[in-house]
């Protein structure tokens, strides 16, 4: 009988290792598995339910908590995991729902054969793949230092923190640093770096003149007090965010309230709000409403949140929401904190001390969050916007619930799954459904109201497996990220948690926030960043070239109350600021990348700065703020994925700064895209710089820079004079200079040779005269001089 059980076994084992049964399992057991077991019991999850892993042969067969193999080859009958599958003891799985007959079978049968398997991994529990004491030695990981600046030898390098540390890396390198800047070079460089736009002649021709010590400081603080500076520097944030004026789903819905985000974005950089406070508001402002100063303020913090409301929808249906949920907490992650945490979204991060669990600690607040619906091509009406009038409040929840309501109704109707008993029958709701769907929005309030979030049901998230949200594991609390505290909600805690999060981001004792943002701040001044990589300062990241600066820099930002203007005068008075440009061939050879920041690096004007300074030279530039844009009314839209919103260029355009450009995620505005602007759809920390043939047609062509060009010749034509004082006047305004002798000829010289060009034509001689004068100003705007910065 033993022999005869021995020969039974053998045959099995035998059996198991067949190609046979392994095409068997492949087609119909590993899918199975896959499909309904692995949420719960598989090794790329934190926490295994009961220990046991199915996904691999070992896991199986050494069982859970139980002490139990889930499965004896050849033996189904014995097997746990049959038992639980047909629900015949006190184990019933998969929870929830019952496997079909024929799965049952499938895995009967398998078990039968012996359980043929050729998976070898997740043998043992899943435990972290990190060693935390290894990982917290990391630079980025480490306590900020508030390192002592070295003694410099130089007196003029010896006069800032900023310098000394500057110094002391190109000693140390053999470095020699280029001389000042010429005072020109200087302001002009100030005067773009914070607000967009040129120096005036009567700027320029003022600090020429002054001799006194503190002339550049009195310019500094003159730019910083000014409205352009918050134009300026909230377009940076904007590009961190990636703002935009449209949802992203498949239509693009338009979303008009966003424009309240975007200007309580450029107020915050002119009012120099602190900066860990303009990190709250924005993650839970809703929350730090209740204890607003006023209504203005309460308004104020509720439109914050437009930041994360501000995160891309997907697809048209609450399906495809978990993408929502990850475009926000990989923007929160690499904006705020330089790290990757959306790549911990299926599996622990590759590189960076991330689980998987740290990211559905995150996921699980922003679960606990209302989002509000911009609208999309199955439901098209919008839902959820916050009231800015609390009278208001209840009149637009009720209309809102109507539409959305009828857009339900309407969608089932379509997909069949309400029944009507005859055609006529189903026609008369229609039309019904539509009648009242037009009364409503006649009664629709168009009221002041912002895209903000809300505070939703709390819940704790569960892993989404390998991302898939049909898929999932076991329940993780909400919380931080391990490496930097790993705080949980406290049990009483009845809210998201995002007022919890703002703290944790923004408490001086994390070593991310303030480095992050001190790197961004030197690298739109440097056009280089200590840290060159700004959004990750992870692993994968480049270290930083000057780290005790870095240190530094965020030191002293927390100790100034987080005050970002105080920052940019602590950098900018520095020497190393104010160096010019240029090169130094032994220089170049030990340092190319100019890494220890040897010579200030020359720069190309941005997009928003090239477009601004044309509309500001030629008299064009409206210097209001803006406003909501043109957009169709909200009732009429009815955008597919076929015949999506795409706003029309003409219909769209404005004389305002380029930050209140109409910015679309799925048609990014012309202008922009041309000129390396942002992409708002992502996180941009480094704008791509690249220089292409169409750039240069641009200037040849484009009827936008003709117009600019047209006006300036305008401008300076009908200055009084000879033509000699209005090229004076025209090299001022563009160059901030004189001409040269050489230049003046040859300018008088084209100037000669483009009115005889349109002699014979039908042109009067006064617009002979107007054509010449625009064709050099076309000239000059699209020189070298004029669009890079020294």
């Amino acid at each position: 009988m033993y022999k005869l059980a021995g020969i039974c076994l053998l045959a099995a084992a035998l059996h198991a290792q067949s190609s046979e049964g392994i095409a068997f399992f492949e087609k119909n057991i590993r899918p199975l598995l896959a499909a309904n077991c692995y949420g719960c019991h598989s090794s790329q999850i934190a926490k295994p339910m009961s220990g046991l892993l199915l996904d691999s042969k070992a896991g199986m067969l050494r069982g859970g908590g139980s002490g139990s193999p889930a499965i004896v080859p050849g033996k189904p009958d014995e097997s746990l995991l049959i038992a639980a599958v047909r629900g015949s003891g006190n184990l019933k799985m998969p929870p929830g729902k019952k496997l079909q007959p024929a799965e049952i079978d499938n895995l009967v049968e398998w078990i039968k054969m012996g359980a043929p398997d050729p998976r070898t991994e997740g043998a043992t529990v899943a435990a972290t793949p990190y060693d935390w004491d290894k990982a917290r030695h990391h630079w980025a990981f480490q306590p900020v230092q508030d390192p002592h600046p070295p003694e410099a030898g130089s007196p003029e390098w010896n006069r800032t923190a900023i310098d000394r540390f500057i110094k002391a890396s190109l000693d140390e390198k053999g470095l020699t640093p280029l001389p000042r800047a010429a005072r020109l070079s200087l302001i002009r460089r100030a005067t773009f770096d914070l607000t967009g736009l040129p120096p005036s002649p009567e700027e320029i021709d003022a600090f020429l003149k002054d001799s006194a010590p503190q002339a550049f400081e009195k310019v500094v603080d003159r730019l910083l007090a000014s409205q352009q500076y918050g134009e300026r520097w909230g377009r940076h944030w904007l590009d961190v965010v990636r703002y935009a004026d449209t949802a992203g789903d498949n239509a693009d819905f338009p979303v008009p309230a966003m424009y309240r985000y975007r200007n309580w974005v450029i107020a915050a950089f002119n009012s120099d709000k602190p900066y860990d406070q303009f990190l709250r508001e924005q993650i839970a402002g809703d929350i730090l409403a209740s204890a607003a100063r006023d209504k203005e303020d309460w308004q104020q913090k509720i439109i914050a949140t437009g930041y994360l409301a501000n995160a891309r929808r997907f697809g048209s249906r609450a399906a495809e929401f978990h993408l929502t949920i990850d475009d926000t907490i990989d923007n929160l992650g690499k904006g705020m904190l330089g790290l990757a945490v959306g790549c911990a979204r299926c599996h622990d991060h590759k590189f960076d001390p991330i689980p998987t669990a740290d990211y559905y600690a995150l996921y699980g607040i922003f679960k606990s969050t209302n989002y509000v619906h911009a609208g999309t091509e199955i439901y098209p009406h919008t839902y959820g916007f916050a009231a800015l009038n609390p009278d208001d409040a209840g009149k637009l929840k009720e209309i809102e619930t109507e539409l959305s309501g009828l857009d339900n109704r309407i969608e089932d109707i379509k997909a069949n799954r309400i029944k009507f008993a005859t055609p006529e029958e189903a026609r008369k709701a229609q039309q019904e459904n539509q009648d009242r769907l037009r009364k409503a929005a006649a009664q629709y309030p168009y009221l002041p109201k912002a895209y903000a979030v809300s505070e939703g049901k709390p819940v704790d998230a569960r892993v989404m497996v390998r991302g898939e949200p049909q898929t999932l594991g076991p329940q993780v609390p909400r919380g931080f990220l391990t490496i930097l505290g790993g705080q949980k909600l406290p049990p009483e805690e009845k809210g998201s948690g995002r007022l919890e999060l703002a703290q944790w981001i923004t408490d001086p004792a994390n070593p991310l926030t303030a480095r992050v943002m001190a790197n961004r701040v030197w690298l739109w001044h440097f056009g280089q960043g200590i840290v060159a990589t700004p959004d990750d300062f992870g692993a994968r990241g480049e270290p930083p070239t000057h780290p005790e600066l870095l240190d530094f820099l965020a030191k002293r930002f927390v100790e100034s109350g987080w005050s970002v203007k105080k920052l940019h005068r602590l950098i900018m008075l520095s020497r190393a600021y104010q160096m010019a440009s240029g090169d130094n061939r032994q220089n170049a050879l030990k340092d190319s990348r100019n890494a220890c920041l040897w010579k200030f690096n020359p720069r190309r004007l941005d997009a928003e700065e090239f477009r601004d300074s044309l509309l500001l030279l030629s008299g064009n530039l409206d210097p209001g703020p803006g406003g909501e844009h043109p957009f169709p009314p909200e009732m009429s839209w009815r955008f597919t994925q076929h015949q999506p919103f795409l706003g029309a260029d003409d219909h769209y355009a404005t004389n305002r700064r380029s930050v209140y450009l109409m910015q679309q995620r799925i048609r990014r505005q012309p202008f922009l895209d041309l000129f390396d602007g942002p992409d708002p759809n992502a996180e941009t920390g480094v704008r791509p710089r690249t220089t292409t043939a169409l750039q240069a047609l641009y200037a040849m062509n484009d009827p936008f820079f003709h117009a600019q060009a047209d006006a300036l010749a305008v401008r300076v034509a009908i200055q009084s004079g000879t033509d000699a004082e209005r090229l004076r006047y025209a090299f001022r305004l563009i160059y901030g200079r004189s001409p040269a002798p050489d230049e003046l000829r040859e300018s008088r010289q084209y100037l000669d040779e483009a009115r005889h060009t349109f002699e014979g034509t039908a042109l009067a001689d006064y617009q002979r005269i107007r054509q010449a004068w625009a064709s050099l100003m076309r000239v000059m705007l699209g020189s070298n001089e004029f669009l890079t910065l020294d």
